[in-house]
């Protein structure tokens, strides 16, 4: 971890990463963390530190040990050399999480493509230590040129996804092409806030939902008609701290949902210790997108568990509805009124949320058709 980092940060880090594995099928047994100016660029960490997880690793039955920072492929063979176990880095996790998850054709091609250009600059360090691998966590990779030295195959494997995605791209431009002239609507937001729960709420339709990071990969649409003035509504992939770059890039035709959207419902886990700093990490995602420029409602769900862990039972009626007044009145200055707060399990103000999103929704169509008052179905 950067020198200057609390050590609420690390901890909420390291719980994030210990999600991750769980949601890839590990269990967490020992955490380590070392503070450090610039990480050490042969094992990463320092030499004691590394002694010191591997004399722990070595009394326990350990056959797994991740970084949260990303390895170049030279320290993943070092430190593997060190320790005698596998080793990922958050991104390879990440990956692999997407790889399990990938169920139709363009996301199993997106992730493969990801997953060859995690590979490709770590090409010269890295193949001793993918031969060692074996199975589990971390080794759906992306076939058997995994395990091929020549870098030549790799990149021209490269250029054949692209060319694929380019072919879905194609499609996914003509089935938006066909929507019409409805305005559109985007759920975004980091992982695991919520948003599924929220489409199935608004759209009444079945959405896959669970309580693990990155449920979906696909974009799920639907049409949504609220007294009588129709939208489309789009469930989109969550964001996360450090997503990799090249997976983003992959993503890009899954993406253009939220770039091409008119309007961006923000939803935010209001009940997690860290819920600003997923604030930021969805903004600056946006940025990244460019997209960070559309009308958006900040979403602040799951009040029911941020009630229920912020104030103790015995708490005075009276000075928990104060306490509450105040976040509100903090964000609707933050967000010049553009928020709500809500639990989409308990459908808690789903009707006054509604009423919001008609009312920006009839404004987009007001803008877009300025002779019609409102676009009805």
């Amino acid at each position: 971890m950067p020198q200057g980092k609390s050590e609420a940060h690390i901890t909420e880090y390291l719980d994030e990463l210990s999600f991750l594995a769980e949601t890839a099928g590990a269990k967490e047994v020992k955490r380590f963390y070392q503070k450090l100016d610039h990480p050490d660029s042969k094992t990463f960490l320092g030499k004691g530190k590394l002694e010191e997880i591997k004399k722990y690793i070595d009394s326990h039955v350990v056959d797994l040990v991740i970084f949260d920072d990303e390895l170049t492929g030279s320290q993943l063979s070092n430190i593997e050399e060190v320790l005698k176990r596998k080793i990922i880095d958050r991104s390879d996790l990440i990956l692999d999480i997407f790889a399990s998850r990938a169920k139709t054709a363009i996301a199993k091609v997106q992730v493969e493509l990801a997953q060859y250009q995690y590979i490709l600059p770590r090409l010269k360090g890295m193949w001793k230590h993918l031969e060692r691998q074996g199975g589990g966590i971390g080794s759906r990779g992306p076939g058997e040129t995994e395990i091929e030295t020549d870098r030549r195959i790799v990149k021209d494997k490269i250029s054949l996804l692209r060319k694929r995605l380019g072919e879905f791209d194609k499609q996914a431009q003509t089935q938006r092409k066909e929507r019409g002239e409805f305005i559109r609507v985007a759920l975004v937001g980091y992982t695991n806030v919520g948003k599924s729960t929220l489409m199935t709420v608004l759209s009444k339709s079945d959405v896959f939902v669970e309580n693990k990071l990155f449920a979906t990969l696909d974009t799920t649409t639907r049409k949504v008609v609220f007294e009588r003035t129709p939208f489309l509504l789009s469930d989109t992939v969550g964001f996360i701290r450090k997503l990799p770059h090249h997976l983003v890039e992959s993503f890009k035709s899954t993406l253009d949902e939220v770039r091409e959207a008119d309007i961006l419902l923000h939803v935010v886990d209001i009940s997690h210790l860290q819920y600003e700093d997923h604030i930021a990490v969805v903004k600056n995602t946006l940025h990244e997108l460019k997209a960070d420029d559309k009308p958006t409602i900040l979403i602040f769900n799951k009040m029911d568990l941020y009630v229920k862990n912020t104030f103790d039972q015995w708490l005075e009626e009276e000075v928990k509805e104060d306490l509450l007044l105040q976040l509100k009145k903090h964000w609707d200055s933050e967000t010049q009124n553009s928020c709500i707060f809500i639990s989409a399990t308990e459908k808690e103000n789903i009707d006054e949320l509604r009423k919001i999103l008609l009312d920006k929704v009839r404004e987009m169509y007001g803008i877009r058709y300025p002779y019609k008052t409102v676009f009805y179905e």
